[in-house]
């Protein structure tokens, strides 16, 4: 055995050196700090939130402010109300049209997978001595006649099978209906018994 051999059936035999109960601790401690990181990621972004406001929306004193001004303030923020609607429709629509296209193009993937492209086949006439010929090289020499074991159909025969008299059936029903007919059917099931 070379020293690689020794190497790699020596690890295989080791043992974890770290315990059950170490690992439980270790995960639960894992779990625990994810869990403290989780709730300051949360806090940190409340702040964000919170600056972003202050900037954007500086709080306003109205109780100094005349009848016109406040007019033009409420007309200013309709303004800005109506500017943030449209950004926010365009944002709708850009990521509507976006969804639709990334599902277009799921369905031609889907649809791409599922098909390849077929080559044209030409229809090539070999006869069974060259298949014979081909699949057992030399040791074939014999030559097979493959239609001398075939079944043969005389054209007479189905010839005769086709021509079956048609009747008229208009003539059947006019000559069983009624009375006639009955008669006639009677006859006909009493004749066979004698």
């Amino acid at each position: 055995m070379s020293q690689y051999d020794i190497k790699s059936c020596a690890f295989l035999q080791r043992k974890s050196k770290i315990s059950a109960s170490r690992k439980l601790m270790l995960k639960s401690m894992m779990v625990a700090r994810a869990k403290e990181e989780l709730e300051q990621e949360m806090v940190e972004k409340e702040e964000q939130k919170e600056n972003y406001l202050e900037d954007k929306a500086p709080p306003m004193q109205t109780s100094s402010m005349s009848l016109s001004e406040l007019q033009t303030l409420c007309e200013e923020l309709h303004a800005k109300i109506d500017a943030v609607d449209e950004e926010r429709y365009d944002i709708e629509a850009k990521v509507m049209h976006n969804s639709r296209d990334i599902k277009d193009l799921n369905i031609k993937v889907l649809d791409l997978r599922g098909k390849f492209k077929r080559p044209n086949l030409r229809r090539v006439r070999v006869s069974a001595d060259a298949i014979l010929r081909s699949l057992l090289g030399s040791k074939h020499k014999v030559s097979l006649d493959l239609r001398a074991n075939l079944k043969s159909v005389k054209k007479d025969d189905t010839e005769k099978e086709k021509t079956v008299e048609v009747s008229d059936w208009r003539k059947n029903v006019e000559a069983m209906s009624g009375m006639e007919g009955r008669k006639k059917m009677f006859d006909a099931a009493k004749d066979p018994n004698q």
